[in-house]
């Protein structure tokens, strides 16, 4: 539960206590462009022209891809294509420089500064934060490629390297494959946590603390133009800042959507098992459509009752399904190889990490640029709800947490589930697991557990919950940027958000190639929000080089 306000906290609309003589204060309040209205009974409080441009441009994204579903396909076809590979190093590279400034910070004197200034208390205790965090970051995709990533990569490395008549590689195994069964499983397994590590979560870190320290020390509205004031000065106010704030709310969409895709994809082959629902897009497209509805009830209660809440329950729940894995499964295999997952991964993390001279095209481009894309477009509504709930951390407490204890949870869900599913394979013979698509994966290896249709069936309201969370907290976060950094804009604007990262996911299942389009506009939406954060990198070095410790 929330610790009493702290009195250096104001409501929204007005500007926070900061140091008269701070380099990157500024004379803005919170709100003071923004319009409000009613539109008949409804009220709005938005920010122009950032809530107008990104509104405009989702209808007619969503009405373009609806009339004209081939064409769509054709060009987001071609922009994964290009995207993947002519900016793969970039992607890379980026993320390596995310991961080098989140440790930098930690042992540098920054580490002392708190967030919210030196009398500051966490509004959240460990528990609820470490939930809200990690239900909002990770939790649709742990579900979906828990057992299925391990599984592909073990599967490729296996599988040793080919090569095209070009020259070029056409294997999708990781690094230079294997030649033993027991280094393919030690490859697949690093090549998976490599993904949902340190990596992603210092992605997410590196836009949390920046939001956290210019809106919390600094006064600035919770936004994601606020922590370039260090570079534009009260120009980011205006242009430069409007486009910072568009860019974040087109990759925060599409990042959602896709998750949304993935989410409704796994749900109707969770409910294909048990109920024998048909796997099919228009089934994908009812479940997204009921489970956005849920996802409304959230939003309208709002962080503390809504997604606080649904965010407990779902760690619970998790860690129930988690225990029973482990339980009826390798218990004694998984245990005593986390050990050495965790040296494997650091064993491979240098080539794993590397921008250049690389063979292994497939595995970089269609897993780590594609991952580090999507989790980039996750990083605006990711960063500023972690954010939100970070209030009265230490940077070194921020930053250790952030990294490290989500990390060491994804290297455990991981081992539990990919691990069980390899041992399947290798010691069982169980290869039903190994061809099943990816999203029917996770049930396929809770077939051969005890009490299959309950453990599933678990899976499944995971899933579902998960979903939710995501859709309802991403709501708020890009109802926060399109409101100019106001906190209690009027719950139709919510509303609105969250109704259109449904509709996106929907279109783009439904007409325009599935899948793979929600995953070229996660790869095309990434590109420019990486330059954004590579920015926001030098802006909170600056910010909090000039903080009194």
């Amino acid at each position: 539960m929330p610790n009493s306000p702290d009195p250096s906290r104001t409501s929204a609309g007005t500007l926070l206590n900061t140091p008269p003589d701070n380099p990157t204060s500024s004379d803005y309040s919170v709100g003071q462009d923004n319009i409000e209205g009613k539109l008949g009974p409804i009220g709005f409080d938005i920010h122009n022209p950032v809530f107008v441009i990104s509104a405009l441009s989702a209808i007619a994204f969503v009405a373009y891809t609806l009339l004209m579903p081939e064409q769509a396909n054709s060009i987001f076809s071609l922009l994964f294509s290009t995207v993947t590979k002519s900016f793969d190093w970039f992607f890379i590279g980026a993320a390596d420089i995310f991961v080098i400034l989140c440790l930098v910070i930690v042992v540098s004197p920054y580490g002392k500064i708190r967030l919210g200034g030196k009398t500051a208390t966490p509004d959240f205790s460990y528990a609820s934060w470490f939930s809200m965090l990690f239900a909002a970051g990770m939790g649709i995709g742990l579900m979906f490629y828990g057992v299925s990533e391990p599984l592909s990569h073990f599967t490729s490395a296996m599988g040793g390297t080919a090569v095209g008549v070009d020259g070029v590689r056409t294997d999708w195994a990781p690094l230079a494959a294997a030649l033993t069964q027991e280094e393919a499983i030690r490859l697949g397994m690093a090549a998976s946590i490599f993904h949902w590590a340190l990596h992603p979560w210092a992605i997410y870190a590196v836009v949390a603390l920046s939001l956290a320290f210019f809106s919390y020390n600094r006064g600035l509205p919770l936004t994601i133009r606020s922590a370039f004031h260090p570079i534009f000065g009260d120009r980011v106010w205006g242009w430069p800042g409007h486009i910072i704030d568009i860019l974040a709310v087109f990759a925060t969409l599409f990042g959602l959507a896709t998750s949304l895709g993935l989410g409704a994809a796994q749900a109707n082959s969770g409910f294909n098992k048990l109920f024998g629902m048909p796997i099919d897009s228009t089934w994908q497209v009812i479940l997204i459509v009921g489970i956005t509805s849920i996802a409304l009830f959230s939003v309208v209660r709002g962080l503390e009752a809504g997604v606080k809440v649904l965010s407990e329950i779902n760690m619970g729940v998790a860690f129930i399904l988690f225990l029973f894995v482990f339980v009826a499964g390798p218990t004694l295999f998984l245990a005593a190889d986390v050990v050495d997952y965790l040296l494997a991964y650091l064993q491979y993390l240098p080539a794993l990490s590397s921008p250049v001279a690389r063979e292994d095209v497939n595995f970089m481009q269609g897993w780590t640029s594609f991952y580090w894309a999507w989790w980039i477009s996750w990083s605006p509504f990711v960063g500023m709800f972690i954010a939100r709930v970070s209030r009265g951390r230490t940077v070194r407490e921020f930053l250790i947490s952030v990294l490290l204890i989500p990390s060491f949870v994804c290297v455990l869900w991981m081992t539990i589930f990919g691990g069980t599913a390899i041992n399947q394979v290798v010691q069982d013979g169980y290869t039903a697991v190994q061809s099943a698509a990816l999203p029917v994966q996770l049930f396929t290896m809770l077939d051969a557990l005890p009490l299959a249709s309950i453990t599933s069936f678990i899976g499944i309201v995971l899933v579902i919950v998960f979903f939710v969370t995501s859709s309802d907290s991403g709501s708020l976060v890009i109802d926060t940027i399109a409101a100019g950094g106001k906190l209690d804009a009027p719950v139709p604007q919510r509303v609105f958000w969250c109704v259109f990262e449904g509709l996106i996911a929907v279109v783009l299942l439904l007409s325009a190639g599935g899948l793979k389009s929600l995953q070229s506009m996660v790869i095309s939406t990434g590109l420019p929000f990486t330059i954004v954060l590579l920015l926001m990198c030098y802006a909170i070095i600056r910010g909090l080089a000039s903080e009194p410790r």
